[in-house]
Order: C-alpha cells, then sequence, then structure tokens
C-alpha cells in the first residue's frame, strides 16, 4: 500500500509517518516543503495541474493530510487551512480520484461547546476564531469533494514532541527553564478553561486506522480523549511530574483563540464503531511523556 503523508515533519505528521513505517507491506511518502520531503509539495501555492501530476507520480492509495496551521493572520491561516484542503481535493480528482483522503481537523470547528454535554459529528459548528473557520471550511471542501474523504476533527492533542505553540508544549519549555529553583514564578493566563486532550499517538494511530480501512467511513469522525479536563489540571499535573517546586499564578488573560471557548468535549463512540479506535494512553501518561522529550536535550539544542 502507497501512502503519502503531507505535513510529515509536523507534530502530529512525524507521528503518523512513524506508525505507517512499523506496518509491514507499506510504502510512505512524505510530502511538504522540507528538502527531506520525496515530494515537494507546498499546498499553499501549489496550483491544481503541477500538484496533480505530481500525485500521479506517487500513484497513492491514500493521502493522509496532516498539513495545517495554528498560528498567524487570518491570510495566513486561510491560505493553509482553507486553501491546502481545497487544491489537494482538486488534484486528487484529477489524478488519484480512488484514493483515500484522511484529513486532519479540529475540534475548534465546532466552537463553544455547553457544560457536561459531548458534541456528536452532527453538532452545529459555531467556531469563533479564525483557525477554527478555516479549519472548518477546509472540512467542508474535503467532505463535499465527491473523493472517499474522511476528516478526523482532533480535540487538543499532548504528548511527546508538542510545540512550543500549544499550551502543553510552552508550559513545558517554562517548566524546563524554572528547573528546580523554589522561588521560580511561573505566570499565566486563565486556567478556568475544559478541553478534551488526546494523546498524539492516539491521534497518529487513528489517522492509519482510517487510512487502512477497507470500508467507507463517514465524512467526520471526532478524535479525543473523551472526557473535559480542566486547564488548571493539566499544569498542575505536569508541573508535578516536572518536580517543579517554584509558584504558578493566574494572571486572568489568555489566548484570543481560546479565551472564548470555555468547554470542550467530543463524543467519540463514532470512532470507536467505525475504527474500532479508542483512547489508549491517560493524560498522566502524556504528560509524562511530554516531559521526558522536553528534558532530553542535545547540549545547547532543544529537544528532540
Amino acid at each position: 500500500m502507497r501512502i503519502l503523508v503531507l505535513g510529515f515533519t509536523g507534530y502530529l505528521g512525524g507521528h503518523v509517518v512513524e506508525h505507517l513505517r512499523a506496518l509491514p507491506g507499506v510504502r510512505v511518502f512524505g510530502g511538504g516543503r522540507s528538502p527531506d520531503a520525496e515530494l515537494d509539495i507546498d499546498l499553499t501555492t501549489a496550483r491544481t495541474d503541477g500538484l496533480a501530476k505530481t500525485l500521479a507520480s506517487a500513484a497513492p492509495d491514500a493521502v493522509i493530510n496532516c498539513a495545517g496551521s495554528t498560528d498567524g493572520d487570518a491570510v495566513t491561516l486561510a491560505e493553509v487551512n482553507s486553501r491546502g484542503p481545497a487544491v489537494l481535493c482538486a488534484a486528487l480528482r484529477e489524478a488519484a480520484p480512488s484514493a483515500r483522503l484522511v484529513h486532519l481537523g479540529s475540534a475548534a470547528e465546532y466552537g463553544p461547546g455547553t457544560p457536561d454535554t459531548r458534541v456528536t459529528e452532527t453538532s452545529a459548528t459555531r467556531p469563533v476564531t479564525p483557525y477554527g473557520a478555516t479549519k472548518l471550511a477546509g472540512t467542508v471542501t474535503v467532505t463535499t469533494s465527491g473523493l472517499d474523504a474522511v476528516v478526523l476533527r482532533v480535540g487538543n492533542p499532548v504528548g511527546p514532541g508538542a510545540p512550543p505553540t500549544g499550551l502543553p508544549g510552552r508550559i513545558a519549555g517554562l517548566l524546563h527553564a524554572a528547573g528546580p529553583d523554589p522561588d521560580a514564578v511561573i505566570r499565566l493566563g486563565d486556567l478556568s478553561a475544559y478541553r478534551d486532550f488526546v494523546d498524539v499517538r492516539d491521534v497518529a494511530r487513528a489517522a492509519v486506522l482510517a487510512a487502512t480501512s477497507p470500508g467507507p467511513l463517514p465524512h467526520v469522525l471526532n478524535i479525543g480523549g473523551g472526557r473535559a479536563v480542566p486547564v488548571r489540571e493539566l499544569v498542575r499535573t505536569l508541573a508535578r511530574t516536572a518536580g517543579f517546586r517554584g509558584r504558578i499564578e493566574e494572571d486572568g488573560g489568555g489566548s484570543a483563540r481560546s479565551g472564548a471557548v470555555s468547554w470542550q468535549c467530543s463524543d467519540i463512540a463514532a470512532a470507536g464503531d467505525s475504527l474500532d479506535w479508542r483512547p489508549s494512553y491517560a493524560l498522566e501518561e502524556s504528560l509524562a511523556a511530554l516531559w521526558a522529550a522536553t528534558s532530553v536535550r542535545p547540549e545547547g539544542g532543544r529537544a528532540p
């Protein structure tokens, strides 16, 4: 089986490639802008005809699109999260119309949740940020493309390799910098929100299952931990894991991207039914793996 992974050097894509390469009989192609990419693909600038030729040369049985952006202005987000899936779908219809497309969406597409209520795939989508809106646009393009396609709406990924642009990776970096100093103070924004955290390795496993499943799949599947966790609990658990002896203070501010959403939790029953997928890592295990990866650093370098 020939599987193309777009965004293969990113946080999610790297774990997807690792899972795929453990499967017998699978030929993995990495697509992106990295010098290590076997296929030079930039979805923000690619033209349909040129991308179709590139895809035809790889002749993929499945494509897993992990390319996306969580940061940047509205134009940047639209180029990556909205235009990217659109040109990919158009090129696939021309070059590999029978290939399975697995596209990684986001729970941010749902917008604010209702406390004590899990959102299903048929729940209303009401994104309140450019990120959520551009991810939703990508989802609509994929699900109406006529391709054999499924969107995995991913909760808040956490685990080894978490980037500093997200809260878990940022906190791990701050804790690493603080070290064992009992007088250290880490000042953060409001931590009262609830989020559905899911281990990045579980996300990768879901993507691989979706790409290799022989039967038809629903257009959208939620991939999350299935429970709402206070962000404050995540921060405190990671601090304990790190052996942090200082003080954490909340100043009441916070990210504009997440501030309008105080509760998120996904119903993941459909992924269990369709993919026989369920989360396999507890949050504590995910944070321990994140901290271990953060702590093991080359001299003068970053965590691997």
